[in-house]
């Protein structure tokens, strides 16, 4: 596996691909759906469109937009990511830890 931070985010983001997502997955014991690529895919595409990461409410609002409603829901993004559903999301995806999350 790619070098990792002490809080285990990639630290090169050109080291990610889908092993090495799925490698972070069952290192943060994690299980990786459909669901949580489509959720991992689309804040990779924001990071790469936007140059920056949201903050919770601007992620999910942003998921809503996008993905619907139904997905656009803290509620739904615990159920997937129960700890912290934006640090995990952006720590599966390669990117690096979102300035909001402690």
């Amino acid at each position: 596996m790619p070098e990792t931070t002490s809080q285990g985010f990639l630290v090169n983001m050109r080291d990610w691909n889908e092993m090495v997502a799925e490698q972070l997955a069952e290192v943060n014991k994690i299980t990786l759906t459909p669901a949580h690529w489509e959720i991992i895919h689309f804040i990779r595409d924001y990071y790469q469109q936007f140059k920056h990461l949201p903050n919770m409410r601007v992620f999910i609002k942003a998921i809503a937009k996008t993905l619907g409603e139904d997905k656009g829901n803290s509620r739904y993004l615990h159920t997937l990511f129960p700890d912290a559903p934006l640090r995990d999301a952006c720590k599966l995806a390669g990117l690096p830890k979102p300035p909001t999350c402690l």
